[in-house]
């Protein structure tokens, strides 16, 4: 997040911040001044400033989710959803409405929780570096992070999932997301707010516990948020080679369907590890009962006429 408020700054908020808190607005002696730039002697309110800090990264992280979120869902929803899903028995009345609504509400909650790790970003607290060079492993430690990044957090959501299913955890916080037991894509952030945030938790403490490069993990960011949507299709296509390794769509849809099941993020390996492994066999397909209401509808229809 340090990268884009970098950016932002130098390309909206500087010139904002300028023009709503001009430096000449407050006596000279009252401005704490630490000044980073040119730019910032323009306002009472420099780059280092922590309240600048935690108002541009509340705006930044807003905006971003909203547009991720409307961004890849509606890409899945229209590109990927069977539509077909949408007749099945346990779909909700207004479902997508509602999926949606619940995670607009979620957003400003979590921004709040997790502003604490960007503003950690922002002032140099975590492990992010600028020169692959500079940094120890070179290009060999830049690539194997990627693996690294992807197992810890795989790892640490499989056990909070888990406990989340725990009963005096799951009415209060995990419940509301397994409102939608057939998904859209709409549904991989209609969460309760602590539950999303906590299952949040592992990619920003990965930062602060191990070196990664800050394009890198900026990139892994978004790519987590896109994987959180592709899950969340309710697709039960089965027979790819990596079926038994990656926790896809089809694992995630038996996890909506059978409640304490495939807890995993990507992989399979944790839910192997802990007994809660459930393999996504086609039999298993929501859509199969779709298809069989849908004869029996047709057969009727027939019979009638």
């Amino acid at each position: 997040m340090d990268l884009v408020l970098d950016i932002a700054d130098t390309y909206v908020f500087d010139a904002a911040y300028s023009k709503l808190l001009p430096l000449a607005a407050l006596p000279i002696e009252a401005v704490g001044l630490n000044i980073t730039s040119t730019t910032d002697t323009l306002s009472a309110w420099p780059r280092s400033y922590i309240p600048r800090q935690v108002l541009s990264l509340s705006i930044l992280t807003l905006l971003g989710i909203h547009v991720l979120y409307f961004l890849f869902a509606s890409l899945s929803y229209y590109l990927i959803f069977n539509h077909e899903m949408m007749l099945h028995p346990r779909f909700l009345p207004k479902q997508v409405s509602l999926e949606i609504r619940t995670s607009l509400e979620a957003f400003p909650v979590m921004t709040i929780l997790t502003l604490p790790w960007f503003l950690g970003e922002v002032r140099g607290w975590s492990k992010l570096y600028d020169s692959v060079e500079d940094q120890w492993g070179g290009w060999w430690y830049l690539v194997a992070s990627v693996p690294c990044f992807l197992l810890f957090t795989d790892y640490c959501i499989y056990w909070i999932h888990r406990w989340l299913h725990h009963p005096l955890l799951y009415k209060p916080l995990h419940k509301p997301h397994h409102k939608w037991i057939i998904p859209t894509p709409f549904a991989s952030h209609a969460f309760h707010p602590v539950d999303g945030y906590l299952q949040s938790v592992p990619y920003h403490l990965f930062i602060f516990l191990f070196p990664m490069h800050r394009v890198l993990y900026l990139v892994m960011f978004v790519a987590v948020n896109f994987w959180s949507i592709f899950i969340h299709d309710s697709d039960m296509i089965t027979g790819h080679p990596l079926e038994n390794v990656i926790n896809g769509p089809a694992h995630h849809t038996l996890h909506h369907l059978y409640f304490t099941v495939n807890y995993g993020q990507y992989f399979t390996w944790a839910d192997r590890a802990g007994k809660s492994y459930r393999h996504p066999d086609a039999s298993l397909d929501p859509l199969l009962e779709v298809q069989m209401r849908q004869r029996a509808e047709r057969e009727r229809k027939a019979k009638s006429d």
